[in-house]
Parts: C-alpha cells; structure tokens; sequence
C-alpha cells in the first residue's frame, strides 16, 4: 500500500509531466503556425499593398522554358492560400493565435481583391498561356477550404470580380492529365459560389481518374504511372476536395466520394510510411522544389479525419513537424528579403525544372493543412507517439502493411 504522501508526489509528477508534454505539443503548434506566416508574408505584405509585382523575385533555374513573369505571382498567391486556408476558416478569437487569424483573414481578402482588380498594378493573370489555369485551381481551392471567414467576408464586387477571374480561365484546354481536375476545381466553386459551374468539366476529369486508377491507393497522371509526388501535390486532394463540395451543391454521388476517400486513406498510409526517422523521404520524380508540399494528401487526410487504422493523428504531427523543421532550417532556404528560394533542402537552383519559378514554390503551404484543426484536437493534444520509420528504425514492432 502507498502512503497517502507518496500519492500525493505520484499525482504531483503525473500533473508536471503532463504539463511538460501539453507545452512540447503547444510548442509544435506554434512552430507550425510561426513557420507558415514566415513563409506567406512576403506574399500577403506585398500582395495586400499593391506591391507584389514591384518587390517579388522571380528566381529560375537554368532549364527554365520562358520568362515566368506573366504566370509567377498567381502561382506564389494561389498556391499560399490553398494551404493556409483551413487555418484561417477556424476564425478569429481572443487568443494569440485568434488574433494572428483575424490579421491574416483580412489580409488575404484584400489581396483577392487587388488580384482581381483590373485596374490594381498586382492584377493577375487568369488567361493567357496555360499556367494559370493551374494556379485559378489553387486560388479556387483555397475559397472552398475557408467559405465562411474569406469569401463570405469579400465584399460583392470582389466576389463578382473573382467569379469572373475564374471563368475567364474556361479558354484554357487542360493536359490530357492531372490537370483537368485543375478545370475540375475551378468549375466546383463556381458552382459552389455562383451555382455557374460547367458539370461536364468536372464529370470529365472525375471520370477520367476513375479510369486512371491503378490499384493500392494510387493513379495515373494520365494514363501513366509516373513516380513522384503528383498524387499528393494534386491528384488525391483535388479528387477530395471536388468531391466535397458536390456532395454540399447537391450534385454528388455517394459511392463516388467513398471510393476517392477509402484510396485517400490508403495513399495517406503509404506516405506516413515514407517518412524517414529523421523526417526526411526519397526525392523521386518531378517538383522536388515544392519541399514538403510534397506531403499535402497525408496533411489533408488527418485534417478530416480520415486516417488509416493504426496511425495515429499525434504520429502524423510528430512527422510532418520533423520534416517541416528540417528542411525550413536548411541555410539557404530563403533569401536575404525572406522570399523562399529554389530547393528541396536549401538552396539549390538546379534542382527546378523548365516551370519552376519563386512563386511556384509557395506550393510548400500545403503540409499546414493540419493547423485547421483547432488546437484542442487529438491531433495536436494527444501525447508524442513516433511515426512508423520511427519506431521501426528504433527497434519497436509495427504492424504489416498491405495493399488495399
């Protein structure tokens, strides 16, 4: 039997570990958050002065196919708000990070409204070349993740100007590939927002994907397998993404959105699987530049809450944390104005193909996709658990994997 003084200084350890642990995960929290502002200000600051054209960078690598001038910034503003979007729909509150949502909400409203306004010197580009179809994508994606606290925010003629942004994309012909769910998400929120969205365009690359499909939780970008990260970068959260909102318009089907969840699922635990002890993964295929916007699917499958069974959210937090820390510390990561610089680890402009340019890379935002979930989520409130390298590389049993 214990003495009722060694309970007591039981208790008390339990409370003071407990609270250590609370304030490691809050920790990873913020970093998460100080890390993402870190990246978009130079983005949102300049965007939201009229200035992003005038101070922006646009870094190439030696490959590159054209000036990237004319499609860059879309891409730097599309692709940061895409991922930030979820962290803002939580809205703003009395505390710390309530009121840094409130600032950055407003922020981004007024930059919708300078790169949609023809007369604003950062008006963007929605229609010439092919590019910006991709980027209109992102830019409609970020609308669809944050409905309540941006776009019901924008005033009408905003609302109205972005509306005709997006359908000014429609002279755009996809890729035969991931690219017509770029259409695809385009017309979803505008069927979403303006109930105008062109239904053949999103059936058309909801249907080709099916056909595309090529079995354990992974497609085709085409009719081909290619190895890289586009089933993260695109394909899956588009997928979901679309799915989504034509369950809320009325217009989808249920036994569709199963199967891109069930396959989502299964692709998040592949890439939880591929995230070494030391929160690095294999450099395979194209876009490496994107950093670990590469790990988009994994971020936005724990976000809704759809992991497969045996990962746990805390070891998704503990790998995408890892991974973000490592490579956002990497020398050389931004440059001296805090603009992010070509690279998967630093600085290495060579590593960038003929697309790449600096506002490409503002596709990274995507792995931030966990801080929509609010801060009292099992996520990020449940205790440190290790990630599958992790434990396997440490000695502990994992479970067997198998294809779905």
């Amino acid at each position: 039997m214990r003495t009722v003084k060694e309970v007591l200084i039981f208790c008390c350890l339990a409370l003071v570990l407990g609270s250590f642990k609370s304030q490691a995960q809050q920790g990873e929290r913020e970093y998460m958050v100080e890390t993402m502002l870190k990246i978009a200000d130079p983005v949102l600051k300049n965007l939201a002065k009229d200035k992003l054209k005038v101070n922006m960078p646009v870094e190439r690598s030696p490959g590159a196919w054209d000036d990237r001038t004319h499609v860059t910034y879309l891409e730097a503003f599309g692709r940061l708000y895409s991922g930030m979007a979820p962290w803002l729909e939580l809205g703003a509150d009395d505390t710390k990070e309530g009121k840094l949502r409130k600032k950055y909400i407003d922020l981004v409203i007024q930059c919708l409204e300078n790169a949609t306004d023809p007369d604003a010197d950062d008006f963007m580009n929605f229609n010439k070349d092919a590019q910006p179809l991709v980027d209109a994508a992102f830019l409609a994606q970020g609308l669809l993740r944050s409905p309540t606290q941006v776009w019901d925010k924008l005033d009408e003629e905003t609302q109205q100007s972005t509306i005709k942004a997006l359908k000014s994309t429609r002279v755009i012909t996809p890729y035969y590939s991931n690219w017509l769910l770029f259409s695809g998400m385009v017309e979803a929120a505008l069927e979403k927002f303006d109930k105008s969205g062109d239904m053949l365009r999103i059936d058309y690359g909801l249907n080709k994907h099916k056909e595309w499909y090529l079995g354990d939780g992974m497609y085709g970008d085409g009719p081909d397998f290619h190895w890289d990260y586009y089933n993260s970068f695109v394909i899956q959260p588009f997928l979901l993404d679309i799915h989504q909102t034509l369950q809320e318009t009325g217009k989808g089907k249920d036994r569709d959105f199963k199967l891109v969840k069930d396959r989502a699922t299964r692709y998040a635990g592949i890439q939880e699987r591929l995230i070494g002890p030391e929160g690095t993964y294999p450099p395979i295929g194209r876009s490496l530049a994107y950093r670990f916007g590469a790990f988009q699917l994994l971020s936005h499958v724990a976000l809704r809450k759809e992991l497969p069974e045996g990962v746990q959210p805390a070891q998704v937090r503990e790998a995408l944390y890892t991974m973000v820390k490592r490579q956002i510390q990497a020398p050389g990561t931004f440059d001296e104005n805090g603009w992010l610089k070509v690279g998967l680890y630093g600085a290495q402009n060579n590593i960038g193909e003929g697309y790449i340019s600096t506002g490409s890379l503002y596709l990274c935002s995507e792995v931030f996709l966990i801080l929509g979930l609010p801060e009292n989520a099992a996520l990020w409130s449940d205790p440190y658990v290790a990630w599958t390298q992790k434990k396997i590389w440490s000695g502990e049993t994992i479970s067997i994997d198998h294809a779905h």
